[in-house]
């Protein structure tokens, strides 16, 4: 059975690639749910349509924050956790969903900087946010952070496969560290295959119609966010 959207109102959720895709889908659903979302993405024009979306739905005023991960500072992630202070009061949620496929080659033939970019937007880029906004998350009665992964540990996935299989330990991490001492819940989920550019990419030659849509892991990811 799927589960139920939770009940989100009075949350404040933190979605990184939330311009399209999965990250979208959770936006809007979690807007539709009464969470005030925080649309981060690298692309201004993707994250003002999910904006109208969530606002034509009939949801909270969301934020929209514009950020390149690839060439994202600590600086950068210090100045977005003080706008989510200074403008939303306090975080309660954020979803790791951003990723990058980078190229299927095998690792012999991978390109170093094309590695390096992959594993800065897949995995150093989530441990930078979270370490970023761990105060803010500390003043909510309910705080979750949910890495989005996968399992690509076999040849040609390359750094995607490295940085997937990291995020999993990333999120472990944290779990041990926060759960207990700051009542920070941490969870990791894989949605598995959805209808996504990033799924054209990787396998060019599938029907798109074989595929779920992206909505269909909506529900269940953000369950993740209740109880």
């Amino acid at each position: 059975m799927t589960p139920a959207t939770p009940d989100l109102q009075g949350r404040t959720i933190l979605i990184t690639g939330a311009g399209d895709g999965l990250g979208a889908a959770l936006a809007r659903a979690a807007g539709a749910a009464g969470a005030e979302v925080v649309l981060l993405g690298r692309t201004v024009h993707k994250l003002e349509t999910v904006y109208d979306a969530i606002v034509a739905d009939g949801g909270p005023q969301p934020a929209i924050y514009p950020l390149d991960l690839e060439g994202a500072t600590p600086a950068d992630y210090a100045e977005l956790a003080d706008r989510i202070g200074d403008q939303c009061g306090h975080l309660d949620a954020v979803i790791h969903n951003a990723a990058m496929l980078g190229s299927q080659t095998p690792l012999e033939h991978y390109e170093p900087l094309e590695w390096a970019r992959v594993l800065q937007v897949n995995l150093t880029a989530p441990m930078l946010l979270t370490q970023a906004v761990i105060p803010l998350l500390r003043n909510s009665r309910d705080a979750r952070v949910l890495f989005v992964g996968e399992e690509r540990q076999s040849a040609y996935w390359g750094a995607y496969g490295v940085s997937k299989a990291g995020l999993n330990a990333l999120a472990e991490i944290f779990r041990d560290e926060l759960q207990g001492n700051a009542g920070i819940r941490v969870e990791y989920c894989d949605p598995g295959p959805m209808r996504t550019a990033m799924r054209r990419q990787a396998f060019p030659g599938a029907l798109p119609e074989e595929m779920p849509a992206a909505e269909s892991a909506v529900a269940a990811i953000l369950a993740r966010l209740a109880g």
